[in-house]
């Protein structure tokens, strides 16, 4: 089951809290999948890559069909996401 998040209108650092929480709680799911909504603000994308994903070492990637999300898969079951 694929779970979202929309951060449309979220201050960017109220953004970055909520998306940890979202994540951390999906987290202990086996074999979450989620889509982070941040619309067109790469800095926003930059901040939960650095902040969390890469801390917390999800594994996730921006799909070129929709450069305003970033979609976050457990890799325990997944494997990691690798764009070549």
């Amino acid at each position: 089951m694929e779970h979202e998040i929309d951060l449309h209108g979220v201050p960017h650092h109220e953004a970055v809290i909520e998306t940890e929480d979202f994540l951390l709680r999906l987290s202990v799911n086996l074999g979450f999948e989620a889509t982070i909504i941040t619309g067109n603000s790469n800095r926003l994308q930059k901040k939960i890559i650095e902040e969390i994903l890469d801390v917390y070492k999800f594994s996730y990637y921006i799909p070129s069909s929709n450069l305003g999300s970033i979609k976050v898969r457990d890799e325990r079951v997944y494997g990691k996401i690798s764009i070549n």
